[in-house]
């Protein structure tokens, strides 16, 4: 078996790299290429690099400029990961983290989807609330201006996304309608959202709209930039759903009156499921595309992940080390975002379990 696998290895590469002397030689240069590349990365990041210095002065002499300074990330990450979120109940943020992770890890398991998820859900939602907030059981209040950082970004792209998928499935059965009005409606909202850019979505919740309240009323910044969020990516979501419909056969629809199914029946157990699983791939770009379109919360004043990074590289300190802050808010990011790609490609594949 292994040398079947040698030998058919070796025939890919031969069909792919090298089936000419052109070919051969720019596969060559890339792996020279690569190689100088990598050589370079694992110079700066680990052979080089400073993992314990006193402030940034030390860390540049040690270095000598050569490598990375990870004593930045020793210093500066609880602030990068939690933002101005008081140091003593950090706990709380970190706890609303591994909530939100063991969620989506429990949404990865079949056996699971259906009511108890949805409790699992909703029970998240308010323990993560109750943490962040605090004021009961005992917990300090805490405002919401002061929730930054990566629960931030995780509540803002975790809920968003949770509260706009149902919405964007009743917006694609809406556009698909037979009855005028409603199909109009739906077609109106969304190409209204899907003309504008999510800065302005996020300007008209958080700064325009409370501008049109009676005096003495005011709207909590976060709660306006999460609707703001749903709103848009329901429009977006909507449309990858409503591909997903009209991929499905005619026939579909022919066996399920057929056997006499009414219409939200025949929906909820002979299309739904075919058009969601037809979506997955385009589903999975819009929500890894949501999860980091988050980063534009910052405009409107409030600090994810990628504004806390931001902060920290501006202390006098340690004024200068962004490429580390950033590979480390990058490396964040790409772990989500990659478990997001593969859990997708497993779910495509039917098997829907990592």
């Amino acid at each position: 078996m292994k040398t079947l696998r040698r030998q058919s290895a070796l025939r890919w590469l031969r069909a792919n790299l090298f089936s000419s002397v052109f070919n051969a030689s720019l596969t060559l240069v890339a792996l020279y290429l690569l190689l100088r590349a990598a050589i370079a990365v694992v110079r700066w990041g680990l052979v080089d690099a400073v993992w314990s210095a006193p402030d940034g002065r030390a860390c540049l002499a040690a270095s000598q400029g050569a490598g990375a300074c990870w004593a930045f990330i020793g210093v500066w990450h609880r602030f990068i990961l939690f933002g101005r979120y008081p140091y003593d109940e950090q706990w709380r943020p970190l706890l609303v983290v591994v909530i939100c992770i063991a969620v989506l890890l429990a949404s990865c398991r079949r056996a699971l989807w259906g009511r108890r998820l949805a409790a699992l859900w909703l029970g998240g939602l308010i323990a993560s609330g109750v943490l962040m907030a605090g004021g009961v059981f005992g917990l300090a209040p805490v405002p919401s201006d002061l929730w930054n950082g990566l629960p931030l970004t995780l509540m803002l792209s975790v809920l968003g996304l949770a509260a706009a998928f149902p919405l964007s499935i009743a917006l694609a059965l809406a556009r698909r309608s037979s009855l005028p009005a409603v199909r109009a409606l739906a077609v109106g909202y969304i190409e209204i959202v899907r003309g504008v850019p999510l800065v302005t979505v996020l300007f008209m919740a958080t700064v325009m709209l409370p501008l049109f309240l009676p005096a003495g009323v005011t709207l909590n910044k976060l709660a306006c930039a999460q609707a703001g969020l749903i709103l848009f990516y329901a429009a977006y979501l909507a449309e990858v759903v409503r591909g997903g419909l009209q991929a499905i056969p005619a026939g579909q629809y022919e066996a399920a009156d057929a056997l006499g199914l009414g219409y939200w029946r025949r929906t909820r157990l002979v299309i739904l499921p075919q058009a969601l699983s037809i979506a997955i791939p385009p589903l999975v770009n819009t929500f890894i595309a949501a999860f980091k379109d988050t980063t534009l919360v910052t405009i409107v004043g409030l600090f994810d992940l990628i504004a806390t990074a931001g902060n920290a590289i501006t202390d006098p300190a340690w004024r200068g080390f962004f490429a580390e802050a950033y590979v480390f808010v990058g490396a964040i990011y790409f772990v989500f975002c990659g478990f997001m790609s593969r859990y997708s490609g497993e779910l495509e594949r039917g098997r829907g379990e990592p």
